[in-house]
């Protein structure tokens, strides 16, 4: 099987030149698949995995746009529609000048397991542009959202595709896009998740990815009869996951020592209380600051700013008892595990999309520690993306509680399959594995239900 996994990898690669993060992606999971398709060759027959791997469409447009001082910009456009077998595509658009084809495969084609996880039907696609959004004025956010739906409304629909925020898309961004949606359509349906209370979104909804995260955190726990209550957290980035992450461990009982950007992170001794994440969220959502003001503002932390090419992330090597990646993919790489174990780390649960790499996976698992990859431990926010669509579906929301309840026992049951599945493949207590087999077979299934299409 392993030469299976090679030579797959070698396909891989000739078929998509210079996708390093797709690589990383594909070959994580076919690794764990390996365990699933020895007992059931039918998946090896039918060719299952090689097909989950080419999206079943890519659509790559301009996006010309007009700024403030009357230039013409232009950015790329993307959307990768990866698998429709359980449910329309669902996925992320995300807004960043890192945003390429590989990084978006490799996004996609996670998404597909994240969603077959939270039992919900949902396919996985994802999209996005090289647009930035940083340092824009809202009428150049809104010029280029227009021109981006322009393009993309074609290809998308509420049992068709569904898209919702990542990085640089946030709830300005969904509402200019679904109003553009909404004029070239002449219809209002719910074709995005992440809307306005006020317009078609879900209570929730902007907590759930950080909200799950701490929720998949405390499941892994429970597994050792303890709990987060006075655990002390180590916490990247400060964005809407990172947010509302901190939110959730300090609704806890636990204490976060850092938040980031970036430039930089802060490390607060004191911890980062309610009153100071209140001001973390004024920052960065509405003055739209650098992370570096948190310590002018706050004399209990320090300041350090990150070098881009330091072989390791100075965040990761802190005392603490848990970690909560929730910035980007790669962020904690073989060098960062070293010293989040070895500062007595024994709980990650993702918040990002792959934020650790290959050789940093191996040393969690190696170690048998409580770590929650993220196409589990993320798995919140499509989630109550999914539970918007509901909402739409039937016209109607509901309350908060609901929402956090139903959230709730989504990432219960998620993590009662990673562990089930981990188990009964013989590795126990393996969660890459779990999520891995978990995700893939239902997807499986109604792929071999549904003809070779």
């Amino acid at each position: 099987m392993a030469e299976f996994v090679k030579d797959l990898m070698a396909q891989v690669q000739a078929k998509n030149p210079g996708e390093p993060e797709f690589y990383q992606a594909v070959s994580e999971v076919a690794t764990s698949l390996s365990l699933v398709l020895e007992k059931n060759p039918i998946y090896r027959k039918e060719k299952i995995i090689e097909r989950i791997i080419e999206p079943e469409r890519v659509i790559l447009f301009r996006v010309p746009w007009v700024d403030d001082k009357g230039e013409v910009q232009i950015n790329r456009g993307f959307r990768i529609e990866m698998n429709s077998a359980i449910g329309p595509y669902k996925g992320g658009l995300r807004f960043h000048p890192s945003v390429n084809l590989g990084i978006l495969k490799f996004l996609a084609f996670e998404q597909v397991f994240k969603n077959s996880l939270t039992t919900l039907p949902m396919g996985g696609g994802k999209g996005g542009s090289d647009f930035d959004p940083k340092g824009k004025s809202d009428s150049e956010v809104m010029r280029f959202c227009q021109s981006f739906m322009n393009e993309l409304f074609r290809h998308i629909g509420s049992n068709t595709d569904v898209p919702a925020g990542d990085i640089g898309v946030g709830g300005r961004e969904i509402g200019y896009l679904f109003g553009q949606y909404k004029k070239l359509r002449n219809e209002f349906t719910g074709v995005l998740t992440g809307k306005g209370l006020n317009w078609g979104g879900s209570l929730i909804r902007p907590e759930a990815t950080g909200y799950g995260a701490v929720y998949f955190a405390a499941e892994m726990l429970k597994t050792r009869n303890e709990t987060l209550e006075n655990k002390n957290c180590l916490v990247s980035g400060s964005g809407n996951v990172a947010q509302y992450t901190v939110e959730k461990i300090l609704d806890l009982g636990g204490k976060v020592l850092t938040l980031s950007d970036s430039n930089g992170y802060i490390y607060d001794e004191a911890g980062i209380d309610r009153e100071k994440l209140k001001y973390v969220m004024e920052l960065k959502n509405e003055l739209r600051g650098r992370i570096k003001e948190y310590a002018d503002k706050f004399k209990s932390a320090v300041y350090t700013t990150i070098d881009p090419n330091s072989i390791f992330n100075p965040l990761w090597n802190h005392k603490a008892d848990c970690a909560f990646p929730s910035a980007t993919q790669n962020e904690i790489n073989g060098v960062d595990a070293t010293n989040l174990l070895r500062n007595g780390v024994y709980v990650i649960s993702e918040g990002a999309n792959m934020p650790s790499t290959i050789e940093a996976i191996n040393q969690f698992v190696d170690s048998k520690i409580l770590y929650g990859p993220g196409k589990a431990a993320n798995a919140g926010g499509v989630a109550t993306s999914g539970l918007e669509m509901a909402q739409n579906s039937m016209r109607f929301g509901w309350t908060r509680e609901e929402v956090d309840n139903r959230l709730h026992m989504i990432m219960q049951n998620i993590h009662k399959t990673c562990t089930d599945t981990s188990e009964r493949y013989g590795t126990p207590g393996n969660y890459v594995n779990g999520a891995n087999i978990g995700g893939f077979v239902k997807v499986a299934d109604a792929m071999i239900d549904q003809g070779i299409v």
